[in-house]
């Protein structure tokens, strides 16, 4: 089974017409007075579901799906604790749903409500553990690394080190993640520090390294990584697993690597509010997510490594050797960390340290 031709849009471009078809969405609701509970409000990463699945599951329930995009977790977060939409359903990261989980804004999942929660591996539980701790808040949607996208014609050799990302030979030619957390991890770990440490030492010197390398960074993008790259635009951009297979499917130059020293492992997980007007509704939706059938569907568009297991027992073990970025080897996996919330304090003083490097 191979991954179906998508034309992907850009996050910038995706996240503009969003929004407004969200606002005018959102409107339409109110002036129709559509009751709570044949709606539900949903918030998700840009370009993360096949859109096709939310009028299938309308047509099958009756509940309208009003879907609304974010670029990054910071602002996903700032936009719900303004408080001006009552979401129903959130899919963040798991250092973010940490952060909702421990402040109390999330209500517990009735798992015996939903028929297809069997179709999530337990290793994918297993993993959620480092946010989700009960295990009783979040339903796994899907997971990856992150690493480094290069181009074999630009690169001479394996990047199998985050040194590579500081090499002067390719000045204006490496793509950094606009992300606070992203990118300090080969700043940390090429130093041997964890991607979680809260010492200011350790986080002023991978700070250093930052803005010592910023001389020679291209640019700091998003998801737009994916488009530069496919567009032979850079030799090497720092990306999550996920956007790195998609941008292999138009430029068969591009390699992907977990470099040696370890990376984050993610997992991107739906969380209900407990501000949300149709609790019912949520969990309906989240069990449609993972029926084998609507998950094969998602997963083509999507193509991220998924944990049901009902999809992945219809992928032949040929594709999954040949993407290595969707379906990482267990060493890969092994020297690999999740992220965690590490408490105000702490984010407050990355963000601090995020700042000063933009202003370098």
């Amino acid at each position: 089974m191979m991954r179906k031709s998508i034309k992907r849009l850009t996050a910038a471009v995706l996240f503009m017409s969003i929004t407004v078809s969200s606002t005018f969405f959102l409107t339409a609701c109110k002036n129709n007075d559509v009751s709570s509970k044949n709606k539900i409000v949903v918030f998700n990463y840009g370009d993360y579901i096949d859109s096709t699945l939310l009028d299938k599951f309308e047509k099958e329930t009756g509940i309208k799906v009003v879907y609304e995009e974010f670029l990054t977790p910071e602002a996903m977060y700032t936009k719900f604790k303004n408080g001006a939409v009552d979401y129903d359903l959130i899919c963040c990261s798991d250092y973010m749903l940490d952060k909702m989980i421990k402040e109390k804004d999330v209500r517990k999942i009735d798992y015996d409500k939903m028929k297809y929660i069997k179709n999530i591996g337990q290793k994918y539980w297993d993993m959620s553990k480092s946010f989700d701790k009960t295990l009783s808040y979040t339903v796994p949607y899907y997971w990856g690394t992150v690493g480094i996208l290069y181009n074999t014609e630009m690169v001479d050799k394996v990047p199998d080190s985050w040194d590579v990302l500081w090499d002067k030979k390719y000045k204006n030619n490496i793509i950094m993640q606009n992300s606070v957390r992203d990118s300090f991890i080969p700043a940390l770990v090429r130093h041997g520090y964890s991607i979680n440490t809260t010492d200011k030492k350790e986080l002023r010197t991978a700070l250093n390294d930052l803005k010592q390398q910023k001389e020679i960074v291209q640019s700091y993008l998003v998801d737009e990584i994916r488009d530069d790259m496919a567009n032979n635009q850079a030799a090497m951009g720092l990306i999550y697993s996920g956007e790195a297979s998609i941008a292999q499917d138009y430029n068969d130059k591009l390699e992907y690597v977990v470099p040696k020293e370890g990376s984050d492992i993610w997992m991107d997980s739906w969380v209900i509010p407990k501000k949300g007007k149709n609790y019912d509704g949520a969990v309906k939706f989240l069990d449609f997510l993972c029926r084998e059938d609507v998950a094969m569907t998602n997963f083509e568009y999507v193509y991220y490594s998924t944990p049901n297991e009902a999809v992945l027992d219809q992928i032949d073990d040929e594709e999954k050797a040949e993407r290595n970025a969707i379906f990482p080897s267990d060493d890969v996996i092994d020297r690999c960390k999740v992220f965690k919330y590490l408490g105000k304090d702490a984010e407050e003083y990355y963000n601090r340290l995020w700042k000063e490097l933009k202003v370098y």
